[in-house]
């Protein structure tokens, strides 16, 4: 057999290392998802729900949830789910992150399912999986994987007839809680002997949650106060400990590819726009500089691309190389769609400084998801750390 005919043997490393490309499943969910939005989710509404009371759009995310079945990407068939991997869940939030859309799918879809999976709540799993329920994880969004167990909440003493009915009492505050607005159940980190985690209705009496004026409004976070608020103990010590650090991870690598979404779309505006507006009799995108500018942008796109696309990857198939692999992304791909945000901006010119243009609306959810589930320079530390590169 001649040396052509025959298939290269893979090394350890090729063995290893997933594939980055999308599979059938991926393109196909995120072109519905895709048309979806487009149709249901376009700049002048989410601008519009901006400036309203209620920043997040309910409706869109009923067909989100339910109607596409994007609420149960990652949970078991066995649990009404549709037992899909974070790669399509990856896939489904870079269109996300394309149309900005202001809906809960990363808190609720991604992290606080993440943290149920892995205590295997099957009964609340089987109502998140119908989009019958929406939950959140209350934690400060900008909290990275890998950090101490949130200590803001605490027990409290219990009131006549909380141990007979398994309640617990909590009081503390929250600041900061992405998507906890939306929510119908909220899993609160609460010290305690031992720390644990527990599910509190956000209508029941003590618990109170504040709207902040937040830079992204299409991710309009909140404060939570608890004042002796009934809860219900779903984990305890270690058990809740690892939930909590799954759904951190989960939220960081995800993140990192809704950024994806957001930098392909600020390159996709930005190419369009220079190939119509003209200076000099010639269309702007003809000048050099601007042709280098987009040139580079590219290739940090499909850089970011790649390597959220590895961590998704590494995350669906509990890789040991997953925590390098979501540091590696979240640090990459925040500055990635901050830069093509901002050039974007730059390369409307004026307009893009204008209230009515969409840019700002992509530069804001940038920058504010550079922040969320840990700073670039978080994830670089942390990165160094896994790595063994030694200190300054």
């Amino acid at each position: 057999m001649s040396v052509s005919a025959q298939e290269p043997a893979a090394g350890p490393a090729e063995r290893r290392i997933p594939g980055l490309l999308y599979s059938d499943a991926e393109r196909e969910l995120g072109a519905a998802l895709r048309s979806l939005l487009t149709s249901r989710c376009d700049t002048k509404s989410v601008l519009a729900r901006t400036e309203s009371e209620q920043t997040y759009d309910s409706g869109l995310w009923r067909a989100v949830a339910a109607d596409l079945g994007c609420a149960g990407l990652l949970i078991p068939e066995a649990d009404g789910g549709a037992g899909a991997s974070f790669r399509e869940a990856a896939a489904a939030a870079e269109e996300l992150g394309r149309a900005v859309a202001p809906v809960p799918y990363l808190g609720s879809a991604v992290v606080a399912t993440t943290a149920l999976l892995a205590l295997r709540q099957d009964e609340l799993l089987a109502r998140l999986a119908s989009g019958e329920v929406t939950a959140a994880l209350a934690v400060d969004y900008a909290t990275p994987p890998g950090a101490a167990f949130p200590l803001g909440v605490r027990v409290a003493g219990p009131r006549p007839g909380d141990t007979a009915g398994g309640v617990t009492r909590l009081r503390g505050t929250v600041s900061g809680v992405a998507d906890a607005l939306p929510a119908d159940v909220l899993l609160v980190p609460a010290d305690g002997v031992p720390a644990g985690l527990y599910a509190v209705d956000p209508q029941a009496g003590g618990v109170r949650r504040v709207p902040v004026t937040s830079l992204d409004m299409t991710r309009q976070l909140c404060d939570l106060e608890l004042a002796d608020a009934p809860a219900r103990p779903v984990a305890s010590g270690e058990d809740a400990a690892r939930a909590m650090s799954a759904a951190l991870a989960a939220g960081a690598g995800l993140l990192a590819s809704e950024q994806v979404g957001v930098a392909e779309k600020c390159l996709e505006m930005a190419v369009s726009y220079v190939k119509e507006r003209r200076q000099f009799a010639r269309p702007v995108g003809s000048f050099q500089a601007l042709k280098h500018r987009l040139a580079d942008l590219w290739v940090s796109v499909a850089q970011a691309r790649a390597a959220a696309r590895y961590a998704a990857a590494c995350l669906a198939g509990s890789d040991p190389d997953a925590p390098v692999a979501v540091a590696l992304a979240k640090a990459y791909c925040s500055e990635v769609a901050v830069r093509a945000a901002e050039e974007c901006v730059q390369m409307h010119g004026g307009i893009a400084f204008t209230w009515e243009h969409p840019a700002h609306l992509y530069l804001k959810r940038a920058k504010s998801s550079a922040i969320g589930f840990g700073t670039p320079d978080a994830h670089r530390a942390s990165l160094a750390s896994l790595v063994n590169l030694p200190g300054a």
